[in-house]
């Protein structure tokens, strides 16, 4: 009697916990949502591709890191602005092809890391070069979220709803963001873009500018719209520097999620396999059109403060994305949103990505006593702002591309001034 006591027992506490993992999984799911959405939304991704290639790719992140890390995989924020530019020059297949060979790139750091550790990258990638380059990324699309929020197309040639009206949405989404992030305590404040993007979306409803007809025609069941990569060297080109960014940004992640869980994640499993990790589930989420993916930063918060450190409630975390993918009528929801809450919404965020260059600049104590770290900050913002652009013998070169070409090349070719004692 006691063992069959015992035994009902512990099945009642297995059947807890599974249900308790699946419960903070989806919870943790919750908190990425706003940004993990605002991503394909803002690109022209399709938002069901992107749950679902990050389910997908935090599944492959787990199997190269053998399950160690507790972390959930979407697209940086860095991405937007050149997937945006990218897939209006040259198309969703083509953008898709240059995202996935910035997935190799990423497994090539992983091998130079592995091979010669850490040191290379503060040689060729210092503050100086990854700083100014993080910020050209987020004020080279401020107009674009200004036409927004104003109720006009990304690059300002129509009027889509009034402009009164349009500020009447988009401010109040781009005030609770701001309240929601500096004020909220505990969870919410994990929460500052859904939070911004749930209050735009009240407002609208309540001036009539949103159409339901999408969603009441989706079917509850639908296939995510897939989408092939194909391989165009222009595309190419100007998404490689890309990888410079989130390849930084990764290094930090997982120094935190190693700080809040008291492990060193840089040796075990190993920065080499965590950054292969996120090389491999870019590259295959490029191959189903999704966006790429990297460790993401907000869920990184949420185990600090959550305190919930098994990787298995990724899984379910990544399993429920997938899930949620192959819901039609969400998608179409997600479609609804309209462009002013965005506008509000990228007013923040593409600010904060230039606050994210320039914090880096101040965190490493950049010296511009010295003119060559003027000189590189200087033209690679000129440069970046500017829309600079290099033609040579039919070959174009402009944005994100040259401005990483300048600054790794003045790094490297301008003269250090001795420090003095």
């Amino acid at each position: 009697m006691n063992k069959e006591d015992n035994l009902v027992e512990s099945v009642v506490h297995n059947n807890q916990s599974l249900f308790q993992e699946v419960l903070t999984g989806t919870q943790m799911l919750f908190v990425a949502f706003g940004a993990l959405v605002l991503m394909p939304l803002l690109t022209g991704l399709d938002p069901n591709v992107a749950l679902c290639t990050a389910g997908i790719g935090t599944l492959l992140f787990q199997l190269v890191t053998k399950r160690q890390v507790p972390v959930f995989l979407a697209s940086s924020f860095v991405f937007i602005a050149p997937i945006m530019y990218s897939t209006q020059t040259w198309g969703i297949p083509a953008t898709m092809g240059a995202l996935a060979v910035v997935g190799a790139v990423y497994v090539c750091f992983s091998g130079l890391i592995k091979a010669r550790g850490v040191g290379f990258i503060s040689k060729y990638l210092p503050p100086i070069v990854t700083g100014p380059i993080i910020m050209v990324i987020g004020l080279s699309l401020a107009p674009v979220a200004v036409h927004m929020a104003l109720g006009r197309t990304g690059d300002g040639a129509v009027q889509l709803i009034d402009h009164s009206l349009a500020l009447s949405i988009s401010l109040p989404a781009l005030l609770t963001t701001l309240l929601v992030s500096a004020f909220s305590k505990g969870f919410m404040r994990l929460m500052p873009i859904l939070s911004g993007i749930v209050v735009g979306y009240v407002l609208s409803l309540y001036h009539g500018i949103i159409d339901f007809t999408p969603v009441q025609n989706a079917a509850w069941f639908a296939v995510p719209k897939f989408t092939a990569p194909e391989f165009h060297w222009q595309a190419i080109i100007y998404m490689l520097p890309i990888a410079i960014a989130p390849a930084i940004e990764h290094i930090g992640d997982i120094l935190a999620i190693g700080s809040a869980t008291g492990k060193d994640y840089i040796k075990k499993p190993g920065l080499h396999r965590t950054l292969f990790g996120d090389g491999i589930a870019t590259t295959a989420a490029s191959m189903l059109g999704g966006p790429p993916n990297t460790t993401y930063s907000e869920v990184t918060g949420a185990v600090m403060l959550t305190k919930a450190f098994n990787p298995r409630i990724m899984t379910w975390a990544a399993c429920t994305a997938i899930i949620m993918a192959f819901v039609g009528k969400l998608g179409a929801l997600l479609h609804t949103i309209p462009g002013a809450v965005m506008g509000g919404i990228m007013m923040l965020l593409f600010g904060l990505i230039a606050s994210v260059g320039l914090g880096s600049l101040v965190k490493a104590k950049v010296d511009f006593d010295q003119p060559r770290n003027f000189i590189i900050f200087a033209v690679v913002l000129v440069f970046g702002i500017g829309g600079m652009a290099l033609n040579l013998g039919g070959f174009s070169i402009q944005g994100i591309s040259l401005c990483a070409i300048v600054a790794i090349g003045l790094n490297l070719l301008l003269p250090k001034e001795e420090t003095k004692a």
